[in-house]
């Protein structure tokens, strides 16, 4: 495998793909100069480059308006390639697991920028259910995962995620205010996991646990959302000791 330190030997053809790379093996977003500190190309290409590959939607601009993150484009061909191979693996195993105990729809999501993306999750088999596909994008603030994932980032990131982020009012129930967010960051912090009280989606609630890697850091959120009609969020906590069993499972799997 040709490490980022031989990148500059391999041909210009390469090179989209190399910015591309470096972006996904940092996994935050990145300015030009941060891409190029990996490929040390000349400062008119590495900007002409991520210049070609913004304008064609494989890169955006990041919210603080300097560094790139994944475009619609390329979040297109993420989702393709979920799709292709998402059937078969073992971690599929595991919501399937989940969803059978629980009877209701399990999730697994990451980290994406200002946002949470859903790479796998198992459908109820009930009719009501809330359409949310894999390779969806849900908010921070108003989400279990989401705010699984805000409470997991020290103070100082976010600070910054506040000042730049409006917290939009999904619905009534919706945390708007930055102090009652922080509070409630702290909360779940301390329990170790979120939930969701028709924040998001008006009637639908929603638990998740965080997926740590050997570090104790998240990679990733187990989660399941029910309506109320079926399942109140105090009938809900009962389900924890089985999302914290396919966390543990899950992340021996990553």
């Amino acid at each position: 495998m040709t490490s980022l330190q031989d990148k500059s030997a391999l041909p210009p053809s390469f090179r989209n793909l190399q910015i591309l790379e470096v972006l996904a093996s940092e996994g935050r977003p990145l300015t030009a100069t941060e891409i190029n500190a990996s490929l040390n190309l000349p400062v008119p290409t590495i900007h002409r480059l991520v210049g070609n590959l913004e304008a064609e939607g494989f890169l955006i601009r990041h919210i603080d308006g300097r560094s790139y993150q994944p475009g619609p484009k390329l979040r297109q061909m993420m989702q393709g390639v979920i799709r292709f191979w998402h059937q078969d693996l073992p971690q599929r195993d595991v919501l399937i697991r989940l969803n059978q105990r629980l009877g209701e729809t399990c999730n697994l999501s990451i980290p994406d920028g200002d946002a949470m993306l859903y790479i796998d999750r198992v459908e109820t088999h009930w009719p009501l259910r809330i359409q949310l596909h894999v390779g969806s994008r849900v908010p921070l603030h108003a989400t279990a995962a989401g705010k699984l994932a805000l409470s997991q980032i020290n103070d100082g990131k976010l600070e910054r995620y506040l000042k730049r982020t409006e917290l939009y009012a999904y619905t009534a129930q919706t945390i708007t205010d930055p102090d009652r967010l922080r509070d409630e960051l702290r909360q779940i912090r301390q329990q170790g996991y979120s939930t969701d009280t028709g924040e998001f989606v008006p009637g639908m609630i929603a638990m998740a646990v965080p997926v740590l890697d050997r570090s104790g850091q998240l990679i990733a959120t187990v989660s399941f959302h029910a309506p109320v009609q079926r399942l109140t969020l105090a009938e809900g906590l009962k389900y924890l000791p089985d999302l914290r069993a396919a966390a543990e499972e899950l992340a021996g799997l990553m």
